[in-house]
């Protein structure tokens, strides 16, 4: 919906004061959107997760209008065969499971400094090659996000953010049938996507990606799958 400059003051003020929307200027003429509500889950190792959370933290950062949630989900757990031992109780698969937990502890402790630092996780792995099972890796991120990293692993000690990620992955799983990352959810539906490309810094180039994910997502349930059979180079 087109909003005019010659609206009346008293649908401005209700325009201004409505708590779903938010109002972007253009063109001359106030363009509303609604704020849209959804969550999607991460793995620092997978490169399409980085694609993705790039794009979206890029969106918001240009003032897209999302009410997200970053849910964590673990890789290593999603590859254990049926009848083994869950990595969530599995002593020698706890440093495959520190960076997710790391993400979680500044998100949930440090708000402010989280979108930093999750990109910081993403780019140490993706664009600096670097092992997230190194405790040492993991702190570097975070340092260089300006993220007490000392701090963080007192988190992780008491054991709190561990079971924040296995329950965040399991219910994930059991609510939303969720594989793999990056899988964005909305209200019932849930879908996997592999993003191909990264923003480079473009807010709008970023906001449009999510929006086309969203559109899908919300409006077109019965389109379950949707490949290309050659990747552009």
């Amino acid at each position: 919906m087109l909003v005019g400059d010659d609206e009346s003051p008293k649908r401005r003020r209700a325009r201004r004061n409505h708590p779903k929307f938010d109002s972007t200027y253009l063109f001359g003429r106030y363009i509303k959107a609604m704020t849209q509500t959804f969550s999607i889950n991460f793995d620092y190792r997978c490169p399409f997760a980085r694609n993705a959370n790039e794009h979206l933290v890029t969106a918001l950062r240009n003032g897209a209008p999302y009410d997200v949630s970053f849910k964590g989900f673990s890789l290593t757990e999603a590859h254990v065969e049926e009848g083994g031992v869950s990595a969530f109780a599995d002593p020698k698969r706890h440093a495959e499971l520190i960076a997710v937990a790391a993400g979680i502890t500044v998100r949930d402790r440090f708000p402010d400094q989280f979108l930093e630092a999750h990109l910081s996780l993403f780019a140490i792995r993706h664009d600096d090659g670097k092992d997230l099972r190194d405790e040492s890796v993991v702190r570097e991120a975070l340092t260089r996000a300006g993220v007490d990293a000392d701090a963080v692993f007192h988190e992780i000690e008491e054991g709190w953010p561990l079971v924040s990620l296995r329950t965040e992955h399991e219910t994930s799983v059991v609510d939303h049938a969720a594989f793999g990352v990056p899988t964005f959810i909305s209200g019932d539906q849930a879908v996997f996507v592999r993003i191909m490309t990264r923003p480079e810094g473009n807010g709008v180039l970023a906001t449009q990606t999510i929006d086309q994910v969203l559109a899908l997502l919300a409006s077109h349930p019965e389109i379950n799958e949707y490949k290309h059979t050659t990747i552009a180079q």
